[in-house]
């Protein structure tokens, strides 16, 4: 009889562990699916920055092959659409300075135009619609171009 009644206090015990378990189960599931979703929107995040970052990277690359820039002329503006992304890049004349005659067997005035190339890219999630997740990325790079004293360098 002593065994009995041992047992019989015992029956709720298991109930109440495994309802316990079950409630320290469901938290530790729930606090991994929020892992992993803000691990997935951080990727996502990520991937759209790189796609703006590299648009970007292009724009500069298009500026500097188109090959003919203007001194004296005003800013050169190019625009790109590639999917979602867009690149804007403008080549902007800033001076130009004398090169040493001494340095080069071209005779007459010799200069070295200076430029500037800004490339401003964003990458949309949701084209024609503002996003939380839009990317946004500017680039710029300067570079001179040598050649006689005029206007035009090709």
């Amino acid at each position: 009889m002593n065994t009995m009644t041992q047992f019989q206090k015992q029956q709720g015990a298991a109930l109440i562990v495994g309802l316990i378990m079950m409630v320290v189960i469901t938290v530790l599931a729930i606090s991994g699916m929020n892992t992993a979703t803000t691990e997935l929107a951080m990727a996502r995040n990520d991937q759209n920055y790189e796609n703006a970052f590299q648009s970007a990277e292009t724009g500069l690359e298009q500026a500097l092959a188109q090959g003919s820039f203007q001194a004296f002329a005003g800013n050169t503006v190019l625009t790109h659409t590639y999917g979602n992304e867009s690149v804007s890049s403008e080549i902007v004349y800033e001076d130009s300075t004398h090169v040493p005659d001494a340095a080069f067997s071209l005779g007459g005035g010799v200069k070295a135009y200076h430029f500037l190339v800004t490339a401003t890219a964003e990458s949309r999630r949701a084209p024609g619609s503002p996003t939380d997740r839009d990317s946004f990325a500017t680039h710029s790079q300067a570079f001179y171009v040598i050649g006689p004293e005029q206007n035009t360098i090709n």
